[in-house]
């Protein structure tokens, strides 16, 4: 069983629910959905997770989440659950994986929009532009205290490997 955490007060979490529902239903795996948007939920959350023998975690994207990476990479470690985020700090705080958008691609298309704004293009004019690259990001550290391999294909396939 896969456990997931995420925030139903965030206005994605419909959408998150649903693609994590669709991915799991696909490849014939269990989820277990674990709800959080206060200090307590997370807790409770992890607690659950570990009565329930959850075998991962997914760690929704959610702002809320993202401050408090250290707490959360804490209880994953302290339970000894091997877990995947979306953001590349959380692997830098001592977690196990992520993939997710790249931020540097991200914040080089903000600075591009904001260049054409000040050069005197309308913001209603601008398109809209969805992610194109993405990051997964693996922290070996953690993956050998989880008793875990990474294979080497696996590693490869990594854009970056943390040690």
């Amino acid at each position: 069983m896969i456990a997931v955490l995420l925030n139903p007060t965030n206005a994605n979490f419909q959408t998150q629910l649903g693609g994590v529902q669709e991915a799991a239903h696909a490849a014939g795996q269990r989820l277990n959905i674990l709800s959080a948007s206060t200090e307590r939920d997370i807790d409770t959350a992890f607690a659950t997770a570990i009565e329930s023998r959850a075998g991962a975690l997914l760690v929704g994207s959610d702002p809320f989440f993202d401050s408090r990476i250290d707490r959360i990479v804490a209880l994953a470690a302290r339970h000894a659950i091997p877990a995947i985020y979306e953001g590349r700090d959380f692997v830098l705080a001592g977690g196990l994986a992520s993939y997710g958008t790249s931020l540097t691609d991200a914040y080089r298309e903000v600075g591009m929009y904001t260049a054409r704004i000040l050069k005197g293009e309308k913001p209603t004019d601008l398109p809209v532009v969805q992610p194109t690259k993405f990051e997964f990001v693996i922290n070996l550290k953690t993956a050998k205290s989880l008793g875990l391999n990474v294979a080497p294909g696996l590693s490869a396939r990594a854009d970056e490997i943390v040690e």
